[in-house]
């Protein structure tokens, strides 16, 4: 049985300590969609709070020097730090000239926020939906771990709980084996967006299909096939493994292994859009084996080579919708096309926020199970039995 955050909120003598909410440059928008959730819980409750916002800043010398700096006290609070690694539209000068922020530049950052902390907090939590250096995440011949080294460097300076969303390897985790960590799927938001923004959905055998982009996408989409009780297909990636090209073995083709896709609705799942490339050339063979719309969804829509090879892809039919997280920045241009279908996930993070501040276990607040199969009920479709 699902239980409110706000009766939860209400209890306030079973809470670990009061809760501070720090959203980095970059993550103001997630992080006071996260805060009003927070603040209107509290309020049902009967609890005066205005914010759980502190008040922080990230100076910067002309030199490019910088330092963390918190305005207000979070002596005693359970702090919650959330960060974009990804936000790549955040400025800063750097000799007169005007640079933007890295993924580095973010992960300094919020290990400067949390140095200007002295230990005072009661404890410190990281909300980094799009982990930083995700996707260098195994060695290959002589190479870095990036994001190994980062998550030690955090359990150095005593962050107790990690929270990232939708990691490129999960199993990165086990470089901190003794802190916290949490890789959340936000499966039931992007059904939920995906029965509302696309019409005429069919989600029975005969018509929907679950397609993985690659054999490393294969867990999500299985996940997908399983709850919406639908055919699961694959590809698999041929690549040249004579050549190395911006750091990886370019693919050669995609290779496709299930049932027929002819006449029905396709789905795909997977972590990033980047350059968008095999997204667009696994469509592309879907639709040459007759498949009636392709629906793309990725957790972290970044279109680094920009959006003018989707705008083409939607007029010439081979894509018709794609679904994407507000768990990083995406610039206007994106949020204005009508292909793109935006997933909130700050009500989930609210909830995951609550349960930690209470150390209960999430699924007592809301059980992503028990949402899906109550959200097919709602709109007449079968499934949910596997779940």
């Amino acid at each position: 049985m699902t239980t409110k955050a706000s009766q939860i909120v209400l209890h306030t003598q079973d809470s670990v300590a009061p809760i501070g909410i720090i959203a980095m440059d970059g993550a103001a928008e997630l992080g006071n969609k996260i805060n009003s959730y927070l603040v209107q819980w509290a309020q049902d409750s009967g609890i005066n709070v205005d914010s759980y916002m502190v008040e922080t800043t990230c100076p910067r010398f002309s030199s490019g020097d910088g330092k963390g700096l918190i305005k207000q006290s979070i002596r005693g609070d359970d702090i919650f730090i959330i960060v974009d690694t990804g936000n790549y539209s955040i400025r800063y000068k750097l000799f007169g000239q005007e640079n933007m922020m890295s993924p580095d530049d973010h992960f300094q950052d919020l290990k400067r926020i949390i140095q200007a902390m002295s230990g005072k907090a009661h404890r410190i939590n990281v909300i980094m939906p799009l982990l930083y250096g995700g996707r260098q995440h195994r060695r290959n011949y002589r190479e870095s771990l990036d994001c190994a080294v980062a998550l030690q460097e955090l359990a150095a300076m005593q962050v107790e709980n990690i929270i990232c969303f939708d990691a490129h390897d999960a199993r990165v985790c086990n470089a901190i084996p003794l802190i916290g960590f949490d890789n959340v799927m936000p499966t039931y938001q992007v059904l939920k967006t995906l029965f509302r923004s696309v019409d005429d959905l069919d989600i029975t055998p005969d018509t929907f299909s679950v397609v993985s982009p690659d054999e490393g996408a294969m867990q999500r989409n299985m996940y997908y096939a399983s709850v919406l009780g639908v055919p699961l297909g694959m590809f698999y990636k041929l690549r040249d493994y004579s050549r190395v090209v911006d750091g990886r073995n370019p693919i050669v083709a995609h290779e496709y292994l299930g049932n027929s896709v002819k006449g029905k609705d396709i789905f795909i799942a997977d972590d990033i859009i980047s350059s968008g490339e095999s997204m667009l050339d696994v469509a592309k063979q879907l639709k040459n084996r007759d498949a009636r719309r392709i629906i793309c969804y990725a957790t972290y829509p970044i279109f680094t080579n920009g959006l003018e090879k989707f705008d083409k892809a939607v007029k010439d039919g081979i894509i018709d919708h794609v679904l994407g997280t507000n768990l990083t920045y995406r610039p206007p241009e994106l949020l204005s096309r009508p292909w793109f279908h935006d997933v909130d996930v700050s009500k989930y993070i609210a909830y995951f926020i609550t349960a930690l501040n209470h150390d209960v276990s999430i699924s007592k607040i809301i059980d992503p199970h028990s949402k899906i199969k109550d959200l097919l009920k709602k709109y007449n479709f079968k499934g949910g039995d596997n779940i």
